[in-house]
């Protein structure tokens, strides 16, 4: 079974080439990120009042050597989905942000990675238009599952999605394996691919010479 979204994207600019800072605040949360840097070397500080969300995020992080520092509190006492999506959207924002024109990137790549019994493919195109797809091929009839802290598939989907939105990428996510396998592998495998695909996409080609990386000169 999958999911799909896409949608076309509005340029934007950034604070100063590939490392930046992004705040967002709502009525419903309220989110600080005082530093990504694409060019890091992994160094994280992650704080989302959602424990298993950190180490998702902390793992992405790592794995794409992006140096990030993020807070976050908001309406935990309700559910998790408020903060949850907005954690999604300030780091799709804040990428966004710190790419800027995008001028010399790879701008596509594709990586598989296991993690015991499953495995995650991620591919991604940074063309400034949207567009989600998640597959889960997971042996027999895959069912939702929670972890203690009641983080779904659902929770993650929805902070992909909304990542992916707010980066203005195409991201496309394949999750297949054992049926009986906890969320937690399955998971981590996706978080720990999609970071290590956008430190590939992200790097700059020197043949590219600081041009767009598109043939129509334009994303």
């Amino acid at each position: 079974m999958g999911i799909f979204g896409k949608m076309f994207c509005k340029e934007k600019g950034n604070d100063g080439g590939r490392k930046t800072k992004y705040e967002r605040k709502s009525k419903e949360t309220q989110i600080s990120i005082p530093l990504l840097n694409i060019d890091g070397t992994g160094e994280t500080d992650i704080s989302t009042s959602i424990g298993f969300l950190d180490h998702m995020v902390t793992l992405f992080a790592y794995h794409g050597y992006f140096d990030l520092k993020l807070k976050a509190k908001g309406d935990t006492h309700v559910d998790n989905h408020h903060l949850n999506e907005d954690v999604g959207i300030a780091l799709g924002e804040a990428f966004k942000q710190a790419l800027g024109d995008e001028k010399g990137i790879v701008r596509m790549a594709s990586v598989e990675v296991p993690m015991d019994s499953v495995s995650a493919k991620v591919t991604v195109d940074l063309s400034n238009r949207f567009a989600f797809r998640f597959v889960d091929k997971r042996d027999g009839s895959p069912k939702e599952i929670k972890d203690e802290e009641d983080y779904s598939m659902h929770y993650a989907k929805d902070f992909l999605e909304s990542f992916a939105k707010k980066l203005c990428m195409n991201l496309h996510i394949e999750m297949s394996g054992a049926a009986d396998s906890d969320m937690h592998h399955y998971l981590e495998a996706v978080f720990k691919t999609l970071g290590i695909v956008l430190d590939k996409a992200t790097r700059i080609d020197p043949r590219r010479a600081g041009a767009v990386p598109s043939s129509k000169g334009i994303l």
